[in-house]
């Protein structure tokens, strides 16, 4: 029996003799068996990696108390007789430790091999006492492991300028792991699998050749946990609708891709914070874009248009199809609606309505133009957006009728004069 925890041995003679005890618990495993070569009774042993043949302690009526009040956190002592020492055992994993601590009991009893059937003592490897290893970083082709495993306990991973084609699914595996950095690669296309990473924060895939960003991603467990995405230096040209859903977003980094336009509903994005698109090809930003509230925004280099609020495009039918008119409803009244209600496909429109400046929505039915917008009105700290110096950047806007609409030029004329 094992039981991998943090631990130390603590004399309880030192303090007669003026002497410290150990300081902190380090990594340990605590073994029951039978001692090497044969012998009587059920022996405990305590390995480190500093010291890992460890110390061997005889049970059998040998246990003066077992102090047990913190199980449940996975710690508890078991204090000896000869020597007079204190086996102190934390971080050790709870129904382990609480059968550890009843076959202890039952060794002191002097229980028989019967009852406690227990193997012999052998010293353990190198990889059971050391501290399990969290943080990899992987520089070169040279230095990528293809022979073995990565260690199932990692929590940061960067396997950086290794000329990866794809994901490696060995890495799909590490459950623990919060950071992931493949930039710098030939990744062409992620697999809907890295979803699977539940305590995924932060994805870096800087500097590869990824084309798009899977609709699986985005309903996967990432919404919950993605924090920080770096998707720059790709080939890029579209987010899906659904990239939205990513709530937890606080930096996103779109750089130098092939970007034509953002996601529809960005504004959804209510925890992001920093965001970068420069260098790519948006003639506008999407009318959601004014919901943002942004500590950092670079839009530098894209080949914005010249925005022109009195050409509208006009989507209107009058009067309005049955389905805008249930659409708008659905939407304005806010009716639960989904897959297991509606076909597939009107679900996908229902979540694409637009918001007309009124507060309503619309559908296919409406009318189109752009303005221009102060980016400061979204962002505490913006980059130039192009080498004139201005801060100002043509937005999408929507209108659910005529009469929205010439409100909405009444309000730009008076600002014009």
């Amino acid at each position: 029996m094992r039981v991998p925890s943090g631990g130390s041995v603590v004399s309880r003679l030192l303090p007669a003799a003026g002497l410290r005890g150990p300081g902190r618990a380090v990594r340990a495993l605590l073994s029951l068996g039978k001692p090497p070569g044969g012998g009587g009774g059920t022996w405990l042993l305590v390995s480190t990696a500093r010291h890992r043949p460890g110390a061997q302690y005889q049970l059998k009526e040998n246990i003066e108390q077992l102090f047990t009040k913190f199980v449940e956190e996975g710690k508890a002592t078991v204090r000896l007789r000869e020597p007079a020492v204190d086996v102190c055992i934390s971080k050790a994993n709870v129904r382990q430790l609480k059968a550890f601590l009843s076959a202890a009991k039952l060794a002191h009893q002097g229980a028989s091999e019967e009852t406690l059937p227990l193997s012999t003592l052998v010293t353990p490897k190198a990889s059971e006492v050391e501290k399990p290893k969290t943080r990899m970083l992987i520089t070169s082709r040279r230095d990528y492991p293809l022979a073995r495993d990565f260690p199932y306990s990692l929590e940061h991973l960067q396997a950086s300028y290794c000329k990866l084609a794809h994901v490696d699914m060995r890495m799909l595996c590490l459950k623990k792991l919060r950071k992931l950095d493949l930039s710098h690669n030939r990744i062409k296309k992620l697999p809907a699998t890295i979803g699977d990473l539940v305590c995924l924060q932060e994805l870096n895939l800087q500097d590869n050749q990824l084309e798009s960003f899977g609709v699986a991603l985005c309903n996967s467990t990432l919404q919950k946990s993605l924090q920080s995405l770096d998707l720059s230096q790709n080939k890029i040209q579209a987010l899906p609708a659904q990239f939205c859903r990513l709530r937890e977003l606080v930096h996103l980094k779109l750089d130098d891709n092939s970007l034509i336009r953002l996601p529809f509903q960005i504004g959804q994005l209510r925890q992001l914070r920093f965001l970068s698109v420069a260098r790519n090809k948006l003639p506008f930003l999407p009318s959601s874009f004014a919901k943002l509230s942004l500590e950092n925004l670079d839009l530098f280099g894209n080949p914005f248009t010249h925005p022109r609020p009195l050409i509208p495009d006009i989507q209107l039918n009058v009067p309005l199809t049955l389905l805008e008119c249930a659409a708008r409803a659905t939407i304005n009244y806010r009716l639960p609606y989904g897959c297991h209600i509606l076909p597939s496909h009107l679900c996908d429109d229902l979540d694409m309505a637009k918001s007309c400046q009124c507060g309503q929505a619309c559908l296919s039915c409406f009318i189109q133009t752009t303005e221009t917008m102060n980016l400061h009105s979204v962002a505490h700290t913006v980059v130039l957006v192009d080498n004139m110096g201005s801060t100002e950047a043509p937005v999408l806007r929507y209108f659910c009728s005529l009469t929205c609409y010439s409100q909405f030029l009444d309000r730009h004329l008076q600002s014009t004069r």
